[in-house]
């Protein structure tokens, strides 16, 4: 068994401010001496960014549909190894979770992780109403704990009054209105960590107006875990796995690159905007902004280095700003820019998203690094649409998702496999990637 300090900062609905107060929280813990590690509830990339960015540790995701129930403890575990205290964020309302199931809410990482909740409430406009909102969320699923409640975008000291502190649940924090708070967004989320302003005053504002000292008590009350023995044993690294990395090219999960390395890669990281193409053995193209990034995308020495690398065989994996990358070209609002051209097919920036929610599939065609009838789930966002020539050749049918078109996606070019998709990675999807493409250095 472990005993691990942790906490749940839940909400309400979406937008109800749950990631100003949970990066909030993070920094005046950590501004405390506290080591902090942060966990990210669903497949999100992008609150992530920020969590590493005030802890100083790599944010995980925790998501039960792509990773499943023991994978999420064992995840958590051992990520939080060396940590005094572990804070998780969480996603969309507390009870949320895939097709209107609990499966992957908030409250469904609450029970694997029998962590207790910390439920924020946005209470503009409201005032004894949002006890009764409180009682609902609190006694909808038993199983959930409750540590206390934080009231978000409060108005005067007599709407304070009105409200009262101590109905339902305890009030361990009054956050008033403040507009500096609101974090900035673009049409795949919030903005990544460093480019706005507001995630610098989330701690100033958690620790004046949150009782961080209760929330310590209730994190450390959080019932010891059982503890899944990791018998993943770590291969040598033989294998030279090169991953885009800057801002173009950012949406990863960190898991991804913990079954990578335990399968035998080594991973080198290198922006395609500004470095060359470094000596390795394979390629891994993230997700991303490449659109916000086209014109220097484009005029890169390294989006030719690639070209030539695809042609001469290098196994190269792509994930959606990677496909938008690998293929002919990028129409956006600006103009038209050159891509690598390794992919048969031109892409082009829409007014909304394309495909939004989780994937399911398998491996069911030709493809250049993966078995056949290998399975993965992963998650899809996407405001682009590739145009394939006739005649593509797909490697992944899905069962869930959209993929590229019709549930097919991850073309097939050469040793080039990519798609919509971001995949989460098992052990045995790592192992299968690592080995095919060691399969063709060798050949």
């Amino acid at each position: 068994m472990r005993q691990i300090p942790r906490i749940i900062i839940a909400g309400t609905h979406s937008g109800c401010g749950k990631t100003t107060i949970a990066t909030g929280l993070m920094g005046a813990l950590a501004a405390r001496g506290l080591v902090v590690q942060p966990f990210k509830v669903g497949p999100d990339f992008i609150d992530p960014t920020h969590h590493t960015g005030i802890c100083g540790r790599s944010s995980r995701n925790l998501d039960p549909f792509m990773m499943g129930k023991d994978e999420v403890l064992r995840t958590f575990i051992s990520a939080s190894e060396g940590a005094d205290i572990a804070i998780i964020e969480g996603v969309m309302g507390l009870h949320d979770g895939v097709e209107g199931t609990a499966e992957s809410s908030t409250a469904d990482v609450a029970r694997i992780l029998s962590c207790p909740v910390i439920l924020t409430c946005d209470v503009k406009g409201m005032s004894r109403s949002v006890h009764a909102m409180i009682l609902g969320y609190t006694t909808y699923d038993p199983k959930v704990s409750f540590a206390g409640v934080i009231y978000n975008r409060g108005g005067s000291d007599h709407h304070r009054e009105m409200i009262g502190t101590d109905r339902n649940l305890q009030s361990l924090g009054w956050i008033p209105r403040r507009d500096e708070l609101q974090v900035k967004s673009r049409h795949l989320g919030l903005m990544m960590a460093g480019e706005g302003e507001g995630m610098q005053e989330s701690r100033k504002i958690v620790e004046e107006c949150c009782d961080i000292g209760r929330i310590i008590e209730a994190a450390s009350a959080a019932p010891p875990l059982r503890t899944i023995f990791d018998d993943e044993c770590e291969c040598k690294p033989h294998l030279r796995i090169g991953v885009a990395m800057d801002a173009a090219f950012c949406f990863y999960y960190t898991e991804n690159f913990t079954k990578l390395r335990r399968a035998g890669a080594d991973l080198t990281f290198f922006s395609p905007i500004t470095d060359p193409l470094p000596d390795v053995d394979a390629l891994y193209l993230g997700g991303g902004y490449p659109e916000l990034h086209a014109a220097a995308l484009e005029k890169s020495p390294c989006r030719n280095d690639i070209r030539k690398a695809a042609d001469n065989g290098l196994p190269i994996f792509g994930e959606c700003g990677g496909l938008i990358y690998l293929s002919r070209s990028l129409k956006t609002a600006e103009g038209k820019y050159a891509g690598v051209g390794a992919i048969p097919g031109d892409t082009e920036m829409m007014n909304r998203f394309q495909a939004l929610g989780y994937v399911d599939g398998i491996v069911t065609g030709d493809s250049s690094l993966l078995p056949a009838n290998l399975g993965f789930r992963g998650h899809e966002f996407h405001y682009s649409a590739l145009y394939p020539d006739s005649g593509c050749r797909y490697a992944f049918t899905l069962t869930r998702g959209k993929g590229i078109m019709d549930g097919k996606d991850g073309i097939v070019e050469g040793n080039i496999t990519a798609g919509y998709t971001h995949i989460y990675f098992t052990r045995r999807f790592a192992e299968a990637f690592i080995a095919m493409a060691t399969r063709r250095q060798s050949e």
